[in-house]
């Protein structure tokens, strides 16, 4: 399958373009959130206009496009934070009414791009609070997310005690990820995970992404790094002005000439770097 141009202001996916997305070899009744038609925007000023998405179970599918596309527009539309228009469902259920807390409590966890932390806590007490859902479910086992998160990310482990406002920029996005793992979610959205770090870090946290998908977590990742997120996804779709303009398999669209000449650049590198690096 070749990477689908979009020629209006939603972007079905074709037929057939759905069981494709399934890494398991699934069909349409695999995806575990699909959206259709979503309006979404701040007052009156629109910026999401009809947009179509489709996450498949335990896949990782990626959302790129330049600065002011709708990409964070569209993760906080999804969880509920910013009003919307539109079919949204998960688990193949309406949740287009449902409140943020009541997403939550079904299992959908965004890590916001600005992290969102308590700085003042330290990183132990930042994790626990993220077992909120499994805690008001009554679930005991949500202490076992710690070593499953420690697991994960060593470093936080070393500076458990460390107030979460003193650790470097890695070792916050570590412990944003690790908060929002600590809810077992179903469907993990993560927004800009690697603005802002250095291409070593960038590394270690793309190979995070995929560790994670192989525990059976649904990933919808949002990046302008689209060279990294491309070679860590399964499908991926190009935001530009509040419309998808071009969806495909990941690694279809990482060798689509618009693709490299608008997101990629002439030099292919290895993920966390950048040509000219």
């Amino acid at each position: 399958m070749t990477p689908t141009l979009a020629t209006s202001t939603t972007s079905r996916p074709p037929e057939g373009a759905a069981a494709a997305m399934d890494r398991s070899g699934g069909d349409a009744s695999s995806a575990l959130l699909e959206v259709r038609g979503l309006h979404a925007g701040y007052g009156k000023a629109e910026v999401l206009t009809g947009l179509d998405l489709r996450l498949p179970r335990g896949n990782v599918v990626t959302v790129i496009g330049p600065n002011g596309a709708g990409k964070s527009t569209l993760l906080n539309a999804l969880m509920g934070v910013l009003p919307a228009r539109g079919d949204l469902r998960f688990e193949g259920q309406s949740v287009a009414r449902s409140t943020l807390e009541e997403r939550v409590m079904m299992g959908l966890a965004l890590v916001p791009e600005k992290r969102e932390l308590f700085g003042t806590m330290p990183v132990e007490d930042n994790l626990v609070l993220g077992g909120y859902r499994l805690m008001r479910q009554g679930q005991r086992q949500w202490r076992q997310g710690l070593e499953r998160v420690y697991t994960l990310f060593p470093r936080l482990k070393e500076r458990r005690a460390q107030l979460a406002g003193t650790l470097s920029g890695g070792e916050r996005q570590m412990l944003a990820v690790g908060r929002a793992l600590m809810g077992d979610p179903k469907v993990l959205m993560l927004d800009e995970p690697s603005l802002g770090l250095a291409p070593l870090v960038v590394r270690e946290i793309f190979h995070t992404i995929s560790q994670l998908r192989e525990t059976g977590v649904s990933i919808l990742l949002v990046e302008q790094n689209a060279r990294a997120a491309l070679e860590v996804a399964d499908h991926g779709y190009v935001l530009e002005t509040g419309e998808i303009v071009l969806q495909g398999p990941a690694r279809e669209l990482a060798g689509d000439p618009r693709v490299i000449e608008t997101y990629l650049g002439a030099k292919r590198a290895p993920a966390g770097e950048t040509a000219g690096d």
